[in-house]
């Protein structure tokens, strides 16, 4: 006799290594972090990741521990700078810089609205940059490399190329800096390697302008 559909559905799935259940909790508890903030409730966490709610603490001891993970998890940049090093570099140079700036700023618009949902609890982004490296020497050192093949034509060393282009990223990906109206990636690369004003070509020698 064939099982029916509705008993398939109900079937409990094999349970996960302790690894995996602890990344999937952490999957399911950064997007309900950024939309609840430290109010998310280890019932929404569990449904989310569709899991009994006594799971959660077989893996963490308490809430906190888990949305601690959670922002770990967040501003852990091995995922970015793995993503920088599939950049060509051999490509040009505003193209590579566009590619970083794309990469970058959806993992900065992550972590400032995972900030601003926490805005007024205790704080944890600042417990995560004590437990590592700055993520942003890590992307920063990345990005210069990316940088290196074309030092002979800037007027900066690609570590400072690096680091303007980063600051520029997050002023213009924060919607309160930015007021509500983020800079495009290619907006950005503009401006770090041309600027503002209008260049006038010198006439060469024997052509003078009209």
């Amino acid at each position: 006799m064939m099982p029916s559909a509705q008993a398939g559905s109900t079937r409990r799935a094999r349970p996960l290594p302790p690894n995996a259940r602890r990344a999937a909790l952490i999957a399911a508890t950064l997007p309900l972090i950024r939309k609840h903030g430290i109010d998310v409730s280890t019932r929404q966490i569990a449904e989310a990741a569709g899991v009994a709610e006594g799971t959660i603490f077989r893996v963490f001891p308490d809430k906190d521990s888990l949305i601690q993970a959670a922002v770990d998890a967040a501003f852990d940049p091995a995922p970015v700078v793995a993503a920088l090093e599939q950049i060509d570099p051999a490509e040009p140079l505003a193209e590579r810089l566009t590619a970083v700036a794309r990469i970058v700023q959806a993992w900065l618009t992550t972590i400032i609205n995972l900030m601003m949902a926490l805005r007024g609890s205790r704080p944890f982004a600042e417990k995560t940059q004590l437990k590592r490296p700055r993520p942003s020497d890590e992307i920063g050192a990345t990005i210069a490399r990316l940088i290196e093949p074309d030092r002979h034509a800037l007027r900066v060393p690609p570590a400072q190329a690096a680091r303007l282009l980063r600051l520029l990223l997050f002023s213009g990906s924060h919607p309160g800096i930015a007021e509500g109206k983020p800079l495009t990636p290619e907006e950005i690369v503009g401006v770090v390697l041309d600027g503002i004003r209008i260049r006038h070509v010198l006439p060469s020698k024997g052509h003078p302008s009209c």
